[in-house]
């Protein structure tokens, strides 16, 4: 009975220690690994996982959430390969983001990505109201874009792009004064300006040494320019969704008539004949800074952006000389078509073997805060942004300087968005416009306008495929080098080279794809 009076005592006694606020030790902080973009140090970058702005966000998110942050670098040109063999050897970090559904898609069908389902309307409160609707899927919200419709499971929560452009062409507008030659509306009319570069040489660069058109290092990017808009622009969304995958849509009708074109110009000594060579953006972005080069095709506002420097470096090199952006690419029917981004953007995933995926959670809400994302898209005033009626001027912190932002409005830490969020269409646009260091406002507008004029988003369709991960890397691979070859090809070769590097195409895969995504579309 002795035995029995003094274990219940102590049973007694641990219950009111326990009602009375008797607690253990807390706990120490939550380990968190994140990705983050390593694009190098030219342009006096910082180390992308070691600087100022990480340690910011380490010091705010410790105090926050109790989380202790460290970043890991992934290439930000070789982040398929680099995201793979850290997926292949579970080193990967608890969060990752990339532009590649189907390398997630193919880490899903291996178990190698977590569902996040359960979780979004605990976690992700404020990403699901940073995100809003879904244009393209009226009546859902944006975060469930990549939800799979049979088992309402998903995989990947898409970030938002505030801004739609992708890309432009851009021409040395002094070359064209000096020609007498106005800004090309026409395809016609570029053609007939990139042969006056070629042949009068107006920068007085050297006949061997002109470039009518420089290609940089991701020929599929800019080389779309032209080739998306020889696209039957009847096509149905059904037939453009079949078709586009593994962002190189070879097989849409149209393709390969555009790439002939390119192979055409090439073979007239129009474009850079070593452009395969390429290996990083700073090859080509060089070259035009060098003054060589009369055209090129790239992202919307490469010339001006910041941390680029592409036109304030060039006219420091010849003082007048100028890229600037022209619209003039014809579609089949004459107009000149272009494509713009869909609002979702790069998806981030947590792998299945992460033991911090709550941890993870919590980072990407906290991101999603206007606060926390605010200063990291504008840094502080007199360093990283100025005041114009009240709206920030974002500008360069200066090469080497600790807070200089190693990506555009440090895209590569705000995961949750693209561009700078002020709470309107309004502010954002003035925000924008503002942006581009001493490049005018009315520049930059004209450079959007231009590059969104007759645009048309990819086509959405929520179903999950598991082909395009299956075969997605190599088709890239293939689809690159069918680019390459046929436009090094003679021009009596092409059809044979194109032809035969899609027959291949589709053995390797593609037609797998081809067929699954046909019997996934329901009518």
């Amino acid at each position: 009975m002795k035995k029995i009076g003094l274990a219940m005592f102590i049973l007694t006694i641990a219950v009111i220690l326990v009602s009375t606020g008797c607690k253990k030790e807390p706990s120490g902080p939550s380990q968190l690994t994140v990705e983050v973009f390593d694009r190098g140090s030219d342009g006096g970058r910082t180390l992308a996982y070691d600087n100022a702005w990480t340690d910011w966000i380490k010091e705010k998110v410790k105090k926050d959430l109790n989380i202790e942050v460290t970043f890991m670098p992934v290439g930000r040109w070789s982040e398929d390969v680099d995201i793979v063999n850290l997926m292949a050897s579970s080193s990967a970090p608890d969060l990752c983001y990339t532009y590649n559904l189907g390398m997630i898609a193919s880490f899903r069908d291996q178990g190698g990505v977590l569902d996040l389902s359960p979780y979004i309307d605990k976690f992700l409160p404020d990403m699901k109201k940073l995100l809003g609707s879904d244009p393209a899927l009226p009546g859902q919200d944006l975060i469930y874009r990549d939800k799979d419709p049979a088992t309402g499971k998903i995989y990947s929560i898409p970030n938002y792009v505030v801004n739609l452009p992708q890309r432009n062409i851009f021409i040395r507008k002094d070359w064209l004064d000096k020609l007498g030659l106005p800004l090309p509306k026409t395809t016609k009319e570029f053609h007939d300006a990139l042969v006056a570069f070629r042949d009068k040489d107006p920068g007085n660069v050297g006949r061997n040494r002109v470039v009518p058109f420089v290609q940089g290092s991701d020929a599929r990017w800019g080389f779309a320019s032209i080739v998306y808009a020889f696209f039957d622009p009847k096509l149905s969304e059904r037939d453009l969704w079949i078709s586009s995958f593994t962002d190189r849509p070879i097989m849409i009708p149209g393709y390969k008539e555009g790439v002939r074109l390119i192979n055409q110009w090439y073979n007239e000594g129009l474009i850079y004949k070593d452009f395969p060579l390429m290996t990083v953006a700073d090859d080509g972005n060089n070259m035009l800074k060098s003054g060589v080069g009369g055209a090129f095709s790239g992202n919307w506002d490469l010339p001006y952006r910041v941390d680029y420097k592409i036109n304030e470096e060039l006219a420091q090199n010849i003082p007048g000389a100028e890229f600037v952006p022209i619209d003039c690419i014809q579609a089949p029917d004459g107009i000149t078509r272009k494509y713009i981004s869909d609002k979702a953007g790069l998806r981030m995933f947590i792998p299945s073997f992460s033991k911090n995926h709550e941890a993870a959670l919590k980072y990407l809400n906290w991101l999603s805060i206007y606060e926390n994302f605010h200063f990291l898209q504008i840094g502080t005033e007199g360093v990283n942004h100025t005041l114009v009626n009240g709206v920030p001027r974002v500008q360069s912190a200066g090469a080497g300087h600790p807070w200089i932002q190693n990506s555009s409005n440090n895209i590569d830490f705000t995961m949750p968005m693209n561009g700078i969020e002020l709470g309107s269409p309004e502010l954002n646009a003035r925000v924008l416009a503002l942006g581009y260091g001493n490049t005018p406002p009315e520049t930059i507008v004209n450079a959007y306008n231009l590059s969104t004029i007759n645009g048309r988003a990819a086509p959405v369709y929520q179903a999950t495929t598991t082909k395009d991960g299956l075969y997605g890397q190599t088709l890239r691979d293939k689809a690159d080098t069918i680019l390459a070859q046929s436009i090094l090809a003679k021009p009596q070769d092409f059809d044979r080279v194109w032809d035969a590097g899609i027959r291949d195409y589709l053995a390797s895969g593609g037609q797998e794809v081809i067929d699954e995504r046909t019997s996934l579309w329901k009518k």
